[in-house]
């Protein structure tokens, strides 16, 4: 479904670039040009909102706050990460590679890959690679209704996980994203999976929920308001200890999840990654060497 979608918006804004510069291109070729360019101006601007409001929102929270420089470089490689997420792999690619489950087990422990808010499985394919590489069976799974409730994509990540099981013989890791990892935390609340999960590595999730929040219309939006009735209710469920089973990467630079702290969980082993941004985090070497390095524990 977000594929269909975000494949027509590309297309749509290129199909509308096209014919602005064609119709505007005999009266001044200059100016047609820079016309044209306006939706991408627009999507630097609003980009560039989210950096600001971050890095204000920021001056309060625990995190070592992020230099100026940090701040810039994390807008450039976000516009960077974001063209590439939503303007290519999401709408185009996402079925471009399969899961792996090799039908032989290689002794390594398995992965479900859990995708956020407005994605789909085309956020991990980069990942795919590496973690076949290692001998890493995984399944990355597409989360719909993709503004439905949180609560709604348990069953989806319970069927990922019987099926990594049994093809590894082992509980797997549940590497997660953003809403992913919330997403993971209501499939531990509904099925008491904590036996069957080896470990869960997030990055960037809002545990805590995030500012943000509060300006969404989508169901699975508003669950994430900041210390949101959804949020604060999932923390009084879980059992003492449950924490213990994450990993959690939080930012200082995240221009989706802040203030920074709310990606971090009580309990669990939260590291902070300073200067990437919200997306760009699924893909920072540091970050992916780390979590591969999890996995490899395992």
């Amino acid at each position: 479904m977000i594929a269909r979608w975000q494949r027509s918006f590309v297309f749509f804004i290129l199909l509308s670039m096209a014919v602005w510069l064609a119709w505007q291109w005999p009266q001044s070729p200059v100016r047609a040009v820079w016309e044209a360019l306006l939706p991408l101006a627009i999507y630097l601007l609003v980009m560039a909102l989210q950096f600001v409001l971050m890095h204000l929102t920021n001056r309060a929270d625990a995190a070592p706050r992020a230099r100026l420089s940090q701040v810039v470089a994390a807008w450039g490689a976000e516009v960077l990460a974001g063209l590439a997420v939503f303007c290519w792999r999401q709408p185009f690619r996402h079925q471009s590679l399969p899961d792996w489950l090799p039908a032989q087990p290689t002794g390594q422990r398995g992965v479900v890959l859990v995708h956020g808010f407005m994605c789909n499985r085309g956020l991990w394919l980069p990942w795919f690679a590496p973690l076949q590489a290692a001998g890493h069976a995984h399944v990355a799974v597409n989360l719909e209704p993709v503004m439905g409730s949180i609560d709604a994509y348990a069953d989806t990540i319970e069927d990922a996980v019987l099926r990594v099981t049994a093809a590894t013989g082992q509980a797997p890791v549940l590497l997660c994203h953003s809403m992913g990892g919330l997403a993971v935390r209501a499939w531990l609340r509904a099925h008491q999976a904590d036996g069957r999960v080896h470990r869960v590595l997030t990055l960037g999730t809002p545990h805590g929920g995030t500012w943000l929040g509060r300006f969404s219309r989508a169901v699975n939006g508003r669950q994430m308001s900041l210390a949101g009735d959804w949020v604060v209710e999932l923390q009084r469920a879980e059992p003492a200890g449950r924490a213990a089973l994450f990993t959690c990467w939080y930012s200082n630079c995240d221009n989706i999840v802040f203030p920074a702290t709310t990606a971090a969980l009580a309990g669990a082993d939260n590291r902070l990654v300073e200067g990437v941004a919200h997306v760009e985090m699924a893909f920072d070497p540091r970050v992916v060497r780390a979590c591969l390095e999890e996995i490899r524990k395992g």
